[in-house]
């Protein structure tokens, strides 16, 4: 049984009752059963323990690869940076014309136009990060400011925070007027929203972001800004993706689900994958539906990659360090 369903069936009429008013959504995200953190942990260390085969292990390589959002986001980047890490987002292995590209690259709203431009029709997208990320403490005219800017350069997603002291002052109904402002700002750019899990205390309160946000039509639900520690862990994001599918048994809407800081290596990323097929399925197991935020994340999807092919490590060369 899962630990997020809700408690009796919901209907879309009765979700929109939920945010007609912040007592009403407070009843509602509170009607919602308490999560057991223990069970949670002791699941989510459990599919950690799954393997898989060789031959499932090379599509689960080239998988993550096409999930990571490869990213940037330091006070030093630079626009030379932004254009290596775009032609690395397209072509991650220049020696294996096989290798896909990634989903996306990652950036500050004032480096949008370099990515758009270095990554041209590749299909690759731009991620912006916006809304005064990553403490999200701003005006909400700033904020949408930041999110119109970063559309008008090209970005084809949005990577918004919550307002994590609003969130956790009870203010629900400030938080999903927020999102849904910044949705609409978006125009035809995803939403992805930003939880900043590492600050919201409670394994309740991770599954109430997810609903608030969901409700309030984000297209992702994301757990970090890889600036907070804890940033992603196997049984937070267990809890998104949990939440993203019974949010789909109640509405029809698929919405994606994106870890993000402190995912290394290809075993965690295989971890996660294999997380979601149990966990929601194989629907979400599509770059549409599932990312990793990462920076580092490639290199070691690339070096167990060409492990695989050719029977041996490479070189400390063979991938770029970002």
């Amino acid at each position: 049984m899962s630990t997020t369903a809700l408690p009796t069936p919901a209907t879309d009429g009765e979700l929109a009752d939920a945010t007609s008013s912040d007592a009403a959504l407070r009843r509602f995200l509170h009607g919602l059963p308490g999560v057991d953190q223990v069970g949670a942990d002791a699941r989510a260390a459990m599919l950690g323990t799954r393997s898989i085969k060789a031959a499932s292990k090379e599509q689960a390589l080239d998988l993550a690869i096409r999930m990571v959002d490869l990213t940037t986001l330091e006070g030093q980047d630079t626009p030379g940076k932004v254009r290596a890490l775009s032609a690395k987002a397209m072509r991650p292995d220049p020696t294996d014309p096989t290798c896909p590209a990634t989903a996306a690259v990652c950036v500050y709203g004032d480096l949008v136009a370099v990515a758009k431009d270095a990554l041209g029709d590749s299909g690759v997208h731009v991620a912006a990060v916006a809304t005064a990320f990553p403490s999200g403490r701003a005006s909400m005219r700033v904020k949408l400011a930041d999110t119109a800017d970063a559309v008008a350069a090209g970005a084809d997603e949005i990577d918004m925070v919550i307002d994590r002291g609003a969130f956790l002052s009870g203010r629900y109904l400030q938080v999903f007027e927020e999102i849904v402002a910044v949705r609409e700002t978006c125009g035809p750019a995803h939403l992805k929203v930003i939880f900043e899990t590492g600050e919201l205390q409670t394994y309740d309160n991770v599954r109430r972001a997810s609903w608030l946000a969901m409700m309030a039509g984000a297209h992702f639900i994301k757990t970090s800004t890889g600036k907070v520690q804890p940033a992603a862990t196997l049984p937070v994001t267990m809890l998104l993706v949990e939440a993203v599918r019974d949010f789909r048994a109640v509405t029809g809407r698929q919405v994606g689900v994106k870890p993000a800081g402190g995912i290394r290596t290809a075993k965690d990323a295989i971890k996660y994958l294999v997380m979601v097929n149990e966990v929601a399925g194989p629907d979400w197991l599509d770059p549409d539906w599932f990312r990793f935020g990462a920076s580092t994340l490639l290199n070691d999807l690339l070096m167990q990659r060409s492990k695989m092919r050719t029977g041996r490590y490479s070189g400390p060369d063979y991938v770029t360090m970002d």
